[in-house]
């Protein structure tokens, strides 16, 4: 008996990543539908974090493994995915505008949070989200799946909040996916119901505790900005590896750990090494995309086969 059809209620929760970890992404998809025998859309909770938002979103709205491997291959038919890509931001941000994008983080926060504060606020153009989430819903309030969640964070106080959960408050989901995309000095804060909020990585990776206490047995959790142990690095990997993936790491380990003790199943894949190399230091760079896609297809693969098999 596989852990597929051991198990009947799984979620599947997928980190923030940028261009590049979207690419990492939907090559994980394929081995979580291949592996496991299982159709990712077929989740009972649905959640994720600025780019794993954007695919959790394409998920809800029932968009499938293959569709979102055609959008990366550049042979999309389906409406809400041609050019999408062609219409995301480029490698680096739009001049930002001459303040702190939010003072409040600096006193009331720490870690990744913390530094996100000292940036700028963002002049990015969100509009390609928006398009999406308008092709995806039809004029409805929110994808059809209606157990996602997009994770986005308080601009003054840096508390998550899962959009579209039954606490959250009340936001189109195109709101909710800009949010949840805000990356701090790139794009600007998003307001829903008289709050700002930016994108929820700047606390969690992936939130996987935000799923707790929701009946879930299994966790599928994809994480490109997350890593097992720490990995080395040199010149230009060094900011990446000591602002970002050590911390946004080690909080993962954590949320996985008090999931577990939970007696809930974590399936984990983050990025190794070898993925890290053919990304390079800045997500954000669209010309490794196709290297990175290639490249995770069989990494992603391997690292699932070997989880899956330790829980068969």
């Amino acid at each position: 008996m596989t852990v597929s059809e051991r198990l009947q209620r799984r979620g599947l929760i997928i980190g923030c990543g940028g261009t590049l970890g979207a690419a990492w992404i939907v090559a994980a998809l394929v081995a979580v539908r291949d592996v496991l025998n299982w159709d990712p859309r077929d989740a009972e909770l649905l959640m994720g974090t600025s780019a794993g938002a954007e695919l959790v979103t394409m998920l809800g709205g029932g968009v499938s493994v293959d569709e979102l491997v055609s959008m990366q291959l550049g042979t999309a038919r389906h409406p809400a995915l041609v050019n999408h890509l062609a219409a995301a931001p480029g490698r680096f941000p739009p001049l930002p505008a001459p303040a702190l994008g939010s003072p409040s983080l600096l006193r009331k926060a720490n870690g990744v949070t913390r530094s996100a504060g000292l940036l700028p606020r963002g002049r990015g153009n969100a509009a390609w989200l928006t398009k999406l989430a308008n092709r995806l819903t039809d004029g409805h309030n929110w994808v059809p799946h209606s157990a996602t969640w997009l994770v986005a964070a308080d601009s003054e106080t840096g508390a998550r909040v899962a959009f579209g959960s039954p606490p959250a408050p009340h936001a189109s989901i195109s709101d909710a996916l800009r949010a949840s995309w805000a990356i701090p000095g790139w794009f600007p804060p998003v307001q829903i119901g008289g709050r700002r909020y930016l994108d929820g990585g700047t606390v969690s990776t992936a939130s996987v505790d935000l799923a707790l206490n929701q009946g879930l047995e299994e966790l599928v959790v994809l994480a490109p900005m997350a890593s097992t142990g720490r990995i080395p690095a040199r010149g230009a990997h060094i900011i990446e590896r000591a602002v970002l993936r050590n911390a946004m790491s080690a909080r993962l380990d954590q949320e996985i750990a008090l999931a577990e003790s939970q007696g809930i199943r974590v399936l984990r894949v983050d990025a190794s090494a070898a993925d890290l190399h053919v990304m390079g230091p800045n997500f954000m760079d669209g010309r490794r995309r196709l290297a990175t896609f290639e490249h995770a297809l069989r990494s992603t693969r391997a690292a699932l086969e070997a989880k899956a098999g330790v829980l068969a």
